[in-house]
């Protein structure tokens, strides 16, 4: 049975005293870093400082934690003291303006900022959510992806997959809004099984209960569209990967503490060391009008959040956010955290590769190219409980693009994120050119992939090609080395021929059109994408 993922727009209605407000209050240094920088493992994990030495990122202060003392003098000074940050290096307490007078004066604080953008206080009816709802070592493989095969097709991922990057070893942050049927669902048994989920907590509650059936499923279908499986029915973008399961979004509200559930859940993603950070949330309005952002706010580093996912960026994790869904309201840009130059947005095609109408435009509000690039986001499929349903927004286009990731970061663990970020706007379907709707257009997985091997010295030796190509009757492969195997896949991963030590194929009795073939050398494989005519 398949269900139908639509827009859902929740209204909400909160009683503010309009004398607080939310405020971060930033402290002047960590008097204890020292000890930090003497031993960095009482803070961070070292899967965390491996990522730092392959990438060459250099330990700084922003990774040592927060001085605990400071947060007992908030405390002690009448602030209930519930979220800070150690990279934004403060805490978040609510204060009246005589509050924060008291609170700059304090010699441990350097400067306190509000979260509120306008002056306004009324208390509207908007949508809470821009973003959809639900109502609901190395092996070679090959999949049948069933009804996920054209969005895995459109964006270029199987030829990883064919070359055994399938995401293994490589950890996934998810940052949502809750996971209900992840720990029962038999779309996510796979995961379970091979011990691919490794921690989760919910930073709205500060309690482990991501799994509450009370909860948005939307984290639960953003998931499924990267690590779902169900044999011969569907395959995530990134299968073998190793997930993080984070709730910083109470999808019953809109409040701007949910910025700062966020960055903590990007810091705690980095302490365990994780790759990428993936979140389909995305904010500008809020049930508090006062805290609401403009266009002009969408510059990167204005809000909170923004701030919080460039600084995740800097510490070497690939971090992916969506553009958002409001391409056919009156705000119909980008939301942050997408809008920072250093989070890797993406927006939403359909299956012809036309921009989806709800996706959201760009650029940010400097002129940086927003969203970087686009996947299918219309009538995508992905799997929730025991089924698989379609969905619809840059919720789930974004999770395809960060499974996709997930490969080439297997592919290449050592490959600066920033060249691979730009990497993958050059091969993007648009690019140099591109659109303020889809960026540089449909990302291009395997060209990226194909793109590196070519320029490496080892594939530089061990050149070889196809023809004739379109084939008829038979494909030949022309290569100095010998060849230890071909197999031929079809467009659903089905293993459908194979020889040994032969540098040629039968294909005559296939049917027309698009196959995969992958050659085995002597210690490398390569595929490479072959039309039959």
């Amino acid at each position: 049975m398949k269900k139908l993922l639509l827009f859902c727009f929740l209204t909400g209605y909160l009683n503010v005293s309009a004398q607080t407000e939310l405020v971060f209050v930033f402290f002047t240094d960590k008097p204890n870093k020292a000890a930090f920088y003497a031993n960095p493992l009482s803070e961070l994990s070292q899967k965390s400082l491996n990522r730092r030495t392959a990438l060459g990122i250099p330990l700084n202060d922003q990774d040592a934690p927060i001085e605990q003392s400071y947060l007992q003098n908030l405390q002690n000074l009448g602030f209930t003291v519930t979220d800070y940050s150690k990279w934004l290096n403060g805490a978040a307490v609510n204060a009246t303006p005589v509050q924060k007078t008291l609170l700059q004066a304090q010699t441990f604080v350097l400067s306190v900022e509000s979260f509120a953008r306008n002056s306004s206080t009324t208390v509207k009816t908007v949508p809470v959510k821009w973003k959809d709802d639900a109502s609901l070592d190395k092996i070679l493989t090959n999949f049948n992806y069933g009804s996920g095969a054209g969005q895995i097709d459109q964006v270029n991922i199987r030829p990883l997959h064919l070359a055994g990057y399938t995401g293994t070893g490589v950890s996934i942050a998810v940052i949502d809004a809750g996971f209900p049927t992840v720990n029962t669902g038999t779309a996510f048994s796979r995961l379970w099984n091979g011990n691919h989920i490794k921690a989760s907590y919910d930073f709205v509650t500060k309690t482990g209960d991501i799994y509450n059936t009370a909860l948005s499923p939307h984290g639960s279908v953003v998931l499924g569209a990267i690590g779902g499986y169900l044999e011969n029915i569907f395959v995530g973008a990134a299968p073998d990967a190793d997930f993080y399961l984070y709730r910083s979004e109470n999808a019953t509200v809109e409040v701007p503490e949910e910025e700062l559930y966020w960055i903590e859940a990007a810091e705690e993603a980095d302490r365990k060391g994780v790759e990428i950070i993936t979140s389909s949330l995305g904010y500008n309005v809020f049930d508090e009008s006062r805290y609401n952002y403009t266009y002009a706010n969408m510059n990167g580093s204005t809000s909170f959040i923004a701030r919080g996912a460039g600084i995740a960026a800097e510490k070497g994790i690939f971090v992916l956010a969506a553009a958002g869904n409001s391409g056919l309201q009156p705000w119909h840009y980008l939301m942050t955290p997408s809008d920072n130059a250093k989070v890797f947005s993406i927006g939403s095609v359909d299956s012809a590769g036309n921009a989806s109408g709800f996706s959201s435009f760009g650029p940010n509000s400097l002129g940086v190219v927003k969203p970087d690039g686009s996947t299918q986001g219309t009538a995508t499929t992905t799997v929730y409980d025991n089924a698989t349903t379609v969905v619809n927004g840059t919720s789930i286009s974004t999770p395809i693009a960060a499974g996709g990731v997930a490969c080439l970061i297997q592919a290449f663990p050592t490959m600066d994120r920033e060249q691979m970020r730009a990497k993958l706007r050059q091969t993007a379907s648009l690019y140099p050119a591109h659109s303020d709707q889809t960026g540089f257009g449909i990302l291009n997985f395997g060209s990226l992939y194909n793109l590196v091997l070519n320029t490496s010295e080892i594939v530089k030796k061990e050149k070889f090609s196809l023809f004739p190509n379109p084939a008829t009757n038979i494909l030949n492969v022309a290569s100095e080395q010998e060849v230890l195997s071909l197999e031929i896949y079809d467009n659903l991963g089905r293993l459908i021929r194979q020889s040994s030590h032969q540098k040629s194929i039968k294909v005559e009795d296939f049917a027309k059109g698009t196959y995969y073939l992958k050659i085995q050398l002597k210690d490398k494989v390569y595929y490479e994408k072959f039309l039959k005519q």
